[in-house]
C-alpha cells in the first residue's frame, strides 16, 4: 500500500488524536464484545470491514470507523458509544499505518481514502451481538 492510498488523517508515525465528525465517526465497543462484532462484521464483508482502531492496553476498545456525520442515524444500544458531531469535542486516537504506535493498532488493515464501516451493517451487528450477550 502506497502512502498516496492513506487518508491524510492517519498520521505518518505514532498515534494522534482526532476530532471525531470532521473526517469519519466512530463506534466504541469494549473488549471481547468489540471483537465479537469485528468477527461477524469481517464474515459479513470477506474480511473488508473498513477500519477498524483497537486499543491493545487498559479498556481494549475496539472502535469503528464510519462515515462523517452518519453515527446519528442510529440508536446506539448500551455497551456501544457513539463518537461524533456533537455539542463537545470528542477525540480518538488514530495510530499510524506502521511502525510502533502502541497502544493501538489497527485491526486488520490501515483504511484506504474513502473506505469506512458500513454504519448500517455495523448497527445491526451491534444490535445482535449486544442483545445476544444479555440473552
Amino acid at each position: 500500500m502506497t502512502r498516496k492510498e492513506i487518508p491524510d488523517w492517519v498520521p505518518a508515525s505514532g498515534h494522534q488524536l482526532r476530532l471525531t465528525g470532521v473526517h469519519f465517526d466512530a463506534i466504541r465497543v469494549r473488549g471481547v464484545r468489540g471483537e465479537a462484532v469485528l468477527h461477524h462484521l469481517a464474515m459479513l464483508t470477506d474480511g473488508r470491514p473498513g477500519p477498524v482502531v483497537r486499543e491493545v492496553a487498559g479498556g481494549r476498545w475496539t472502535y469503528f470507523l464510519i462515515p462523517p456525520g452518519t453515527s446519528s442515524r442510529h440508536d446506539w444500544p448500551p455497551g456501544a458509544t457513539c463518537f461524533g458531531p456533537s455539542v463537545r469535542d470528542q477525540y480518538i486516537g488514530i495510530p499510524a499505518a506502521d511502525g510502533n504506535t502502541y497502544p493501538l493498532h489497527w485491526r486488520l488493515d490501515p483504511p484506504v481514502v474513502g473506505e469506512f464501516v458500513d454504519p448500517a451493517l455495523l448497527h445491526t451487528v451491534v444490535i445482535a451481538q449486544l442483545c445476544h450477550d444479555l440473552g
